[in-house]
C-alpha cells in the first residue's frame, strides 16, 4: 500500500485550463470492470448505459466563493485566503488557509476589499488560521450581520480554482464551477463530477425511469492537497460534513432491493454512501462528519457504478477510482486516456465505471 505503486506521470498538456464551451460536450470513457473493456463515447452518451430502474446519486452540495485576496494592514503585502469553514456565526469565526502562510501571524490584520478586515486569532495548522470578520474601519461592531457578511462574500469573494488550472478566476468560472443541481452552500471546492450534467440531460433520464436522489457532503481541502504519506496505510484526511436524508435512503434502497443499480456522481458521493451503511448493508438516514479514507483494497458495498472526472497523479481522488475500477484497470485506463488525449483535472472530460 504505497502510494509510489499508483503514481503515474502526466502530461500537463492534458490538464483542462478550461470546461467544454457545452456542458455535455466533455468526452466519456466507459469502462466496465467484469469484462475489462474501455470504449469512448460524449457525455450526451451517458443514457444509453443507465437502466430504468437504476439509482443515480448527486452530491448537491454548492460551492462557497471563499476564496478572498487581501493585504497585510502595516505592510501591504499580499495575502490569499480560502475560507473552509464557518466555526462561530454569532462571533462570525471561520477557519481559513492562507497563503503565504508562513508571514501570517496571531494578531495580523488583513484587509480585504473595501468593506472587511479580518484578525488572525489562532494558528490550527501550518497552513491555516481562525479569524474573525469584522467592517472595515469599525473593527469592534458587532451589528454585522451573518446576512451582510454572506452578502459582502458573495460580492467579493471567487471559486477557488484549483491549483492545476493555472490562471486567474474569471466571471464564467462562477457559474461553470458549479453543478447545475447545486442547492446547499458548503463546500470549499466543487463536486466537479457534476459539471457535464445539464438540467436536460436529468430530465431526460427521469423520464427514462432512472431514480434520481440528492446528498450532501461539502468538500474540503483533500482534494486541493496531494496526498504525501507514502504509506497509505497512515494516511490521515480532513473531515468533511455530510448529510443523508430519508428520502435518497428510500431511492437508494429500494433499487437495491429491486436489483438495480445504484451509480453514485463522484467521489464524494462515492465516500459519503460507503459512509452510512447500516448493519444489513443499506443505506441509512445519517448527519455526520467523514474522514474515511478509501484505499486500493477496499470493496464497494452500495455504489454499483461511478461517473467521475480523470485526476491528477497522487492526488486523494485519484486513490478513491483506484479502489472502486481496482487498481490494475483504472491504471490501464488511464494510460488509455493520457493516449486518447483525454483531458484532466476539474473540467476536463468524464469516466463512467460500471
Amino acid at each position: 500500500m504505497k502510494l509510489s505503486k499508483f503514481s503515474f506521470t502526466l502530461d500537463p498538456s492534458l490538464i483542462a485550463q478550461y470546461p467544454a464551451k457545452k456542458r455535455e460536450d466533455t468526452r466519456l470513457m466507459v469502462i466496465r470492470r467484469e469484462k475489462k473493456r474501455i470504449t469512448h463515447h460524449s457525455f450526451k452518451d451517458l443514457p444509453s448505459f443507465i437502466k430504468k430502474g437504476d439509482a443515480l446519486v448527486l452530491n448537491n452540495s454548492r460551492v462557497f466563493p471563499g476564496q478572498l485576496h487581501g493585504y497585510k494592514e502595516k505592510t501591504s503585502a499580499d495575502v490569499l485566503m480560502i475560507l473552509l469553514r464557518e466555526l462561530d456565526k454569532e462571533n462570525r469565526l471561520w477557519d481559513v488557509c492562507v497563503e503565504p502562510s508562513r508571514k501570517i501571524r496571531v494578531g495580523n490584520k488583513i484587509c480585504i476589499g473595501e468593506d472587511l478586515v479580518v484578525e488572525v486569532i489562532d494558528n490550527t495548522s501550518s497552513r491555516c488560521r481562525t479569524i474573525k470578520f469584522c467592517f472595515q474601519g469599525d473593527r469592534n461592531r458587532l451589528q454585522l450581520s451573518n446576512q451582510e457578511l454572506y452578502d459582502i462574500l458573495e460580492k467579493i469573494g471567487e471559486p477557488p480554482l484549483p491549483a492545476m488550472i493555472d490562471r486567474p478566476v474569471e466571471e464564467s468560472d462562477k457559474k461553470r464551477y458549479q453543478t447545475v443541481y447545486a442547492k446547499n452552500i458548503g463546500s470549499v471546492v466543487a463536486p466537479s463530477a457534476g459539471f457535464s450534467f445539464t438540467r436536460y440531460l436529468l430530465k431526460y433520464l427521469e423520464y427514462k425511469g432512472v431514480n434520481i436522489a440528492e446528498i450532501t457532503l461539502h468538500l474540503g481541502i483533500n482534494t486541493l492537497t496531494p496526498l504525501n504519506t507514502e504509506d497509505l496505510v497512515k494516511c490521515r484526511i480532513h473531515t468533511e460534513p455530510f448529510f443523508i436524508e430519508k428520502k435518497a435512503v428510500d431511492v437508494v434502497n429500494s433499487t437495491l432491493k429491486e436489483g438495480k443499480r445504484v451509480i453514485v456522481v463522484g467521489t464524494s458521493t462515492f465516500k459519503a454512501v460507503e459512509s452510512s451503511i447500516s448493519e444489513v448493508q443499506n443505506l441509512q438516514e445519517k448527519s455526520s462528519w467523514t474522514s474515511n479514507f478509501i484505499s486500493p483494497r477496499y470493496t464497494p458495498t452500495i455504489a454499483g457504478g461511478l461517473i467521475t472526472g480523470f485526476h491528477l497523479p497522487q492526488s486523494i481522488d485519484y486513490i478513491n477510482v483506484l479502489a472502486f475500477g481496482g487498481p490494475e484497470l483504472m491504471m490501464h485506463a488511464y494510460r488509455v486516456a493520457q493516449r486518447e488525449k483525454y483531458r484532466f483535472g476539474s473540467y476536463g472530460d468524464a469516466c463512467l465505471i460500471l
